[in-house]
């Protein structure tokens, strides 16, 4: 331990700890308008991401490594095919934070186009999920495959 590192200084307490990633632009495919299918386009992502580990050098599986997050979501925005809503971008996103990191417990995500309307600086959404939520969507989910699975046959 680093003599400017007192045991238990860093212990979360209250609510824990949050990254916060702000206005993350990658180019993605997403868009209903016509013009929006042509080329992928700019969307700015804002994110609190919300931990509960000590934040340790020993620990580092128990921690959010923010530059692997934001890497991770631009390899996959980068990558995706095209997505037609802002809202289901922001559910993938927010399933492939709470798959890869397991030390999540919440996240609030805004994802914005920048001037995509005249007259606005940006328009965009908001998700706002707790780890109980993702594993209530995800439980749905397999519900629904599953009961289209079965009508299909």
């Amino acid at each position: 331990m680093k003599p400017y590192e007192p045991f238990g200084t860093l212990s979360p307490g209250g609510h824990g700890w949050r990254i916060v990633v702000d206005e993350l632009v990658v180019l993605t495919r997403i868009g209903l308008h016509a013009q929006e299918h042509l080329a992928p386009q700019p969307v700015a992502i804002d994110a609190s991401l919300h931990y509960r580990g000590v934040p340790a050098e020993e620990n580092a599986h128990e921690l959010i490594d923010y530059e692997a997050w934001c890497a991770g979501v631009s390899d996959y925005l980068e990558s995706k095919p095209h997505t037609r809503l802002l809202e289901t971008l922001a559910v993938q996103i927010a399933e492939l934070s709470f798959t890869r990191w397991p030390a999540l417990d919440a996240l609030t995500l805004l994802l914005y186009k920048p001037k995509i309307r005249e007259g606005t600086r940006r328009v965009g959404v908001e998700l706002d999920w707790h780890r109980a939520d993702f594993d209530a969507w995800r439980a749905s989910a397999a519900l629904y495959t599953a009961a289209r699975t079965t009508d299909t046959r």
